[in-house]
């Protein structure tokens, strides 16, 4: 299905046909094999990160592409509708070049070119085993001894667990709560830093989530990001704009579903017609495609509020919510167009379902952003 897009410069349009190009020759051809092995695809990611597709919201005097945070989306859309895989990796690896590129010294600024060039792979150590929500009750410890902190602790269901060089590991300095939690940019290479043995996983096959033990580890004190005690709110700024990001996957991988269901409905007859043209079949169609442009239309609008310095949390959370149910709710409608053969890996609507479920989860659960959302209701 074409996308009639409203793009704020030409540039923008050259860059989403430069995307499409990339995602249809190195993306789509890819998916099932790597799926099948569960083989993280870290080559297609560098190829990314070398068509400037992985710093594309960063300023260009640290390489990155200087676009506005709407067009980055739509490149992630347009990725996601190819690979939800390789649709992720862009977003997390995104989001871990974020605590360096907000609040890094001058000395980890430098490594900015070669992180948002994809030459280094990020991941992003928030949660914890015993508290994935609850993200302020971390219990990683990072104590310091001389010129290094000490880290001792586990992280859980971390996204480029073993294929990241770097971790952005937000860790306890000093007592309870927010105000006790520091970020430091830990080398993977670390002695002590110990990925666990993958999770098995419903989908994302192909992008292995692991714990991470950190059993002491020392990372030199010139890589504490920002000052002690300001963790905390770096996450979650970093969340803020990674739920976007995590929308606009939703929103491509919706769109790849209602394509895929709509093509097939064109072809399959039964009784001597189309199945589409059929209303049971035809409406169910006509209301995946709605939701698909709401939640896309929800996504872009937020991502214009941060582009114009507007404050956006609760948008975002939105954002996040709806495009993620609506892509849970597509995916699935996208089966039962198929019907058997819907159920079947013979066509992708059977990983699409299962990958739809990941997004609900991911970057804050949806019960959690329905916190979000009321607390600011709540506060008028």
């Amino acid at each position: 299905m074409t996308i009639d897009r409203v793009l704020p410069t030409d540039e923008a349009g050259d860059l989403l046909d430069l995307a499409t190009e990339i995602a249809d020759r190195e993306l789509a051809p890819r998916a099932a094999e790597f799926e099948a092995r569960r083989e993280f695809p870290r080559e297609v990611v560098r190829t990314l990160g070398r068509a400037g597709l992985l710093g594309l919201p960063y300023p260009e005097d640290v390489g990155g592409g200087g676009q506005p945070y709407e067009v980055y989306l739509q490149v992630l859309e347009i990725l996601a509708s190819r690979w939800l895989v390789a649709a992720e990796a862009v977003s997390v690896h995104t989001l871990s070049c974020f605590p360096v590129a907000a609040a890094g010294s001058e000395q980890l600024r430098k490594l900015l070119p070669d992180m948002l060039g994809g030459e280094l792979l990020g991941a992003y150590c928030l949660s914890e085993p015993q508290g994935g929500s609850d993200a302020a009750a971390l219990t990683t410890r990072a104590v310091r001894d001389g010129d290094a902190y000490v880290v001792d602790g586990t992280k859980a269901w971390i996204t480029h667990a073993h294929a990241a060089d770097f971790f952005n590991l937000f860790v306890r300095t000093g007592g309870p709560g927010p105000g006790g939690i520091s970020c430091l940019l830990a080398d993977a290479g670390t002695p002590g830093i110990v990925p666990q043995a993958p999770e098995r996983t419903m989908g994302l096959h192909a992008s292995p989530v692991a714990q991470i033990v950190f059993d002491g580890a020392r990372v030199p004190a010139d890589r504490l990001v920002g000052e002690e005690g300001a963790g905390f709110g770096l996450a979650m700024r970093a969340l803020d704009s990674g739920r976007l990001g995590i929308a606009a996957c939703a929103v491509g991988l919706a769109q790849a579903a209602l394509d895929h269901a709509t093509a097939y409905a064109r072809e399959r007859e039964q009784f001597g017609r189309p199945i589409i043209d059929f209303q049971g079949l035809g409406f169910l169609l006509a209301d995946m495609a709605t939701q698909v442009a709401a939640a896309r239309a929800l996504t872009l609008a937020a991502a214009r509020l941060r582009d114009h310095g507007r404050p956006y949390s609760t948008e975002a959370a939105k954002a996040k919510l709806f495009a993620t149910d609506v892509a849970m709710r597509v995916t699935t409608d996208a089966v039962q167009v198929l019907g058997g053969y819907g159920y079947v890996a013979d066509h992708p609507v059977e990983r699409y379902m299962r990958e739809a479920k990941v997004l609900q989860i991911v970057e804050g659960t949806n019960q959690i952003q329905r916190l979000v959302i009321s607390r600011a209701l709540a506060k008028g």
